[in-house]
């Protein structure tokens, strides 16, 4: 590896492991506005839209044409909103700020993302480094999540859950946001091989983007990103409320120990990454799910038997608290290894308009799992909510089996 893709690569990293943080701090965020502006669940939940919607929104304006404005740049663009929001958010608070927030995230993540997947691209040869490459660094984005747990906890005051010092959390993560932006500005990065020859009309850049949506391929790829997408959001979003609420943990340790999630999750996808290196995706995604299943039905039942004494810290959490977040060892696998087995059969010119896709439906997925477990953990309790998690594990394994034929017939 020579010493530039080297720091690009540590650049892509540092860029992941900050929206991280940010993005999947909306589980905790979730339970601390019900605690201090007196929201309910459902309402709570809308945080989840703000985000994903603004990544869908700007995914789809940008996506399209990001090679024109640049990978760098555009990344650039991004931590520097980025770091502005997090100045705000201690020195305003409220609930319409937390919601701008998420929008100013999601809309930043959204240049992030795309640029990131368009980035492996040119920077990785062949489509076993490449879904190597894509497995390691979403592992690594699930470091960002878990150390985002403890980082919260850590200014959260279990005395005065109505307290608002947690908020300033986030001159910490502004203070984390501009050192990614500054160690990008200082990397160069050759975008020449993804620059257009000719410059085409915007409008033909967007045909080209629909386009990808008149194959199968990509439309049942869609279908599986979405799904799985649904089902990782729906259970990060909303496993701190379930410590919290169905567990009976204290609110820190609800926000702790949802990092089990976190870590289980970055342990599959590091694993994955050597896997995947020796056996087909197929066969790995497919246990992996089959394996989901099993633990789903194994585990929630546990929270039934949860005792009424008072829990102070882990040595003394209920085994259900332990458990069930090890559901993210088993889908760990699945997002980076779809989302590269896409880009790989694609030429590099159409990794940006695919990326955004990708980001796209991505977030109309996370949103959707977060509203829909909102509306059941509010209507029929906390145990149901994550019950409905079998169902999309279901689509997901016919839409896999599609894919994995399409994918076939397209390599042949």
């Amino acid at each position: 590896m020579n010493t530039k893709n080297w720091r690009i690569k540590l650049s892509l990293f540092l860029n992941y492991f900050v929206f991280a943080i940010l993005l999947n701090s909306v589980g905790t965020v979730i339970l601390q506005v019900q605690n201090n502006y007196g929201v309910s669940e459902s309402s709570a939940s809308i945080l989840e839209a703000f985000k994903d919607l603004s990544i869908a929104i700007v995914s789809f304006l940008v996506a399209s044409y990001i090679a024109r404005i640049g990978y760098k740049r555009a990344m650039l663009i991004a931590l520097a909103f980025v770091t502005g929001a997090c100045l705000l958010m201690p020195n305003i608070g409220g609930f319409a700020m937390t919601k701008l927030l998420f929008a100013v995230v999601g809309a930043s993540f959204a240049l992030i993302k795309v640029s990131v997947y368009a980035t492996i691209g040119i920077i990785t040869s062949g489509e076993k480094e490449h879904v190597s490459f894509m497995s390691f660094i979403e592992s690594f984005f699930m470091v960002g999540i878990l150390a985002g747990y403890f980082v919260f906890s850590a200014f959260v005051d279990d005395a005065n859950p109505q307290s608002t010092a947690w908020l300033n959390v986030y001159y910490l993560l502004a203070g984390i946001a501009f050192a990614a932006f500054l160690l990008l500005w200082s990397t160069p990065l050759d975008e020449s091989a993804v620059h257009p020859a000719e410059q085409k009309p915007l409008a033909d850049d967007f045909v080209e983007m629909f386009k990808l949506l008149a194959q199968m391929l990509v439309l049942v790829f869609i279908v599986s990103a979405f799904f799985y997408v649904l089902i990782e959001q729906s259970i990060m979003s909303w496993l701190p409320t379930y410590n919290s609420k169905v567990l009976n943990l204290p609110t820190a340790l609800s926000i702790e120990m949802a990092s089990i999630l976190a870590a289980s999750t970055a342990l599959g996808r590091f694993l994955a990454g050597i896997v995947l290196r020796k056996i087909n995706w197929y066969y790995v995604l497919t246990a992996c799910l089959l394996a989901a299943t099993v633990l789903v039905l194994t585990a929630i039942p546990l929270a039934k038997n949860v005792s009424g004494t008072t829990i102070t810290g882990w040595s003394d959490a209920p085994l259900a608290a332990f458990i069930f977040p090890l559901i993210g060892l088993f889908l760990a696998p699945i997002y980076p290894a779809i989302n590269s087995v896409i880009l790989s059969a694609l030429p590099p010119r159409m990794h940006g308009p695919m990326s955004g896709l990708i980001v796209i439906f991505s977030a109309l997925g996370g949103t959707s799992g977060s509203l829909l477990t909102g509306y059941v953990f509010e209507k029929y309790g906390g145990q149901n909510a994550f019950y409905f998690s079998i169902f999309p594990i279901t689509v997901l394994l016919v839409s896999l089996f599609i894919f994995n034929r399409l994918q076939k017939k397209t390599a042949n």
